[in-house]
């Protein structure tokens, strides 16, 4: 009979004492709340439960860095062949410097012959001031002797056409000196524009000339300079953004070279008047589409970037709403 009654004691778990029953409860209850309190707020999470807001900007544009007129291209204003290049690319040049030079003799013999020909003037006009005093004086004393009786009338009468015709003769060389004097103006002109000099300070960015070379005004530019100017942002300002955008409003200006890149405090200075194809966007689909209108920005801390660099305008001052308050 011992046999059966072991194997029924093994088949019914043992019973809990009375005892214990509260102390496991209330270690079962400070597990879950534990449990519950790690998984609802993660260590990293705002206080609120909800994720902040990315910033908001009023429009966003491409644009490239320029300045005021864009880069100078110059060329030779005559045609004759390139005695010298002054200049290199890379060089900075100031105002009124030489760049290039074509040959010079042609026009050096044209302002020599000019010269010539005013000093012949000159002398005329001199001779006629020295005759033309005489004549008259001559006439006055032979009509004066008419009017007394004691001379012939015939004499003062050629007295007086003489001195008119030398009035006459003077009046025509102070015409041939001014005329002279044209001429050499202009073939002086003429002697500079043998020679380019730079319009005003400026950096040569590139070079097309060598000396011996035969150039003309419509055989292209020679030089490319780079003007010593503030450099602005020419944006490209979607039509639906053209009515949010006004002049002063505040943006930043981003290099678009990916995250991390470097961005630049600016203004807008003016927006044009003409829609226009999306130059700047790099999916030809979305740049045949578009239609923008070119927004021109100043920076408010002057800057030393390239032209034609590309960037990202971010047009009105980012903002991060404020969170609502959780609800009761």
């Amino acid at each position: 009979m011992s046999p059966p009654t072991m194997k029924a004691q093994a088949l019914h778990p043992p019973r809990w004492s009375p005892a214990m029953t509260p102390t496991r409860l209330g270690c079962l209850a400070v597990s879950m709340l534990w449990l519950l309190a790690a998984c609802s707020k993660p260590a990293n999470a705002p206080t609120n439960g909800t994720a902040p807001p990315a910033p908001a900007y009023t429009a966003v544009a491409r644009g490239k860095i320029d300045i005021e007129g864009g880069l100078l291209s110059l060329s030779m204003p005559r045609e004759g062949t390139l005695a010298k290049v002054a200049v290199h690319e890379g060089d900075r040049v100031k105002q009124g410097q030489l760049l290039a030079a074509l040959d010079t003799a042609p026009a050096t013999l044209a302002v020599d012959g000019a010269q010539a020909q005013l000093e012949q003037a000159q002398a005329q006009l001199k001779l006629l001031d020295i005759q033309q005093p005489v004549a008259k004086q001559r006439a006055e004393r032979l009509t004066a002797a008419v009017a007394a009786g004691a001379g012939d009338g015939q004499s003062a009468d050629d007295a007086r056409e003489a001195a008119a015709q030398l009035e006459a003769g003077h009046e025509a060389a102070v015409a041939t000196v001014n005329m002279a004097t044209q001429k050499l103006a202009e073939a002086r002109y003429e002697l500079k524009q043998r020679s380019l000099l730079a319009p005003f300070d400026a950096d040569v960015v590139q070079v097309s000339a060598q000396p011996g070379a035969s150039v003309s005004p419509s055989s292209g530019p020679l030089f490319t300079l780079l003007p010593e100017k503030p450099r602005i942002v020419r944006a490209e300002l979607n039509e639906s953004f053209v009515g949010v955008i006004q002049p002063g409003m505040h943006a930043e200006v981003v290099a678009d070279s990916g995250p991390g890149a470097v961005q630049w405090s600016a203004h807008v200075l003016r927006i044009g008047q003409v829609y226009g194809p999306a130059t700047l966007e790099n999916d030809p689909q979305v740049r045949a589409n578009a239609r923008t209108v070119e927004c021109v920005l100043a920076f408010d801390q002057p800057q030393d970037l390239r032209i034609g660099q590309r960037v990202i305008v971010r047009f009105g001052t980012a903002t991060t709403p404020t969170p609502a308050a959780p609800k009761d």
